[in-house]
């Protein structure tokens, strides 16, 4: 199998084909954006670490043409607050059907699967996995997902796994060198 030379190693030809194609990147959210921890505090408050480097990846990827949704199965204030001030306009929370959202945004959008990139870490996402054109998986996901997946990425989930999609996506798509944006 013929590979690409890419910023983060080796990927198949067949994933940096499909990455050219891509108009829409949908992403789960725990163990993607961030490394899957919950922390709750005693008054019941909840955080979640988020990679800067994954928030650049966004920004740029939306910066370049590509647009950005969520959709995951918890809901959390913490989630909308950074996502929207990364300027992802398509934030799914609560949803127990991955693919109906998938299914919605599609039409919303008018992308077809072939031009969608999915990134997950666990057996939830492989249901969208199974439809979009290139789907990945972070390195620390579970065995059946890496399995599934088109491509399974160098970095780990919450360590800047989304920024390295991001990173490849624009690189298939020529836009990597004009990749900019701002504080995240």
């Amino acid at each position: 199998m013929n590979h690409i030379d890419t910023l983060y190693g080796p990927v198949s030809q067949q994933a940096f084909e499909l990455a050219k194609g891509v108009r829409l990147l949908v992403c789960d959210v725990d163990g993607v954006f961030s490394d899957g921890r919950i922390y709750l505090g005693n008054n019941g408050e909840e955080l979640k670490a988020f990679h800067t480097r994954d928030g650049f990846g966004i920004k740029a990827l939306q910066a370049s043409g590509v647009d950005v949704a969520v959709i995951t199965g918890r809901k959390s204030d913490i989630v909308q607050r950074r996502m929207t001030a990364l300027g992802v306009k398509h934030i799914h929370q609560g949803v127990d059907n991955k693919i109906e959202a998938y299914e919605q945004l599609k039409r919303q959008l008018n992308v077809s699967d072939d031009q969608c990139a999915y990134i997950g870490d666990d057996l939830v996402d492989t249901p969208v996995m199974t439809l979009t054109g290139l789907s990945v998986a972070v390195n620390d996901a579970h065995p059946l997902v890496r399995k599934q997946a088109t491509l399974t990425t160098v970095t780990r989930g919450g360590f800047g796994a989304v920024r390295e999609l991001c990173d490849l996506i624009m690189a298939a798509q020529g836009t990597l060198e004009h990749a900019q944006g701002m504080s995240v």
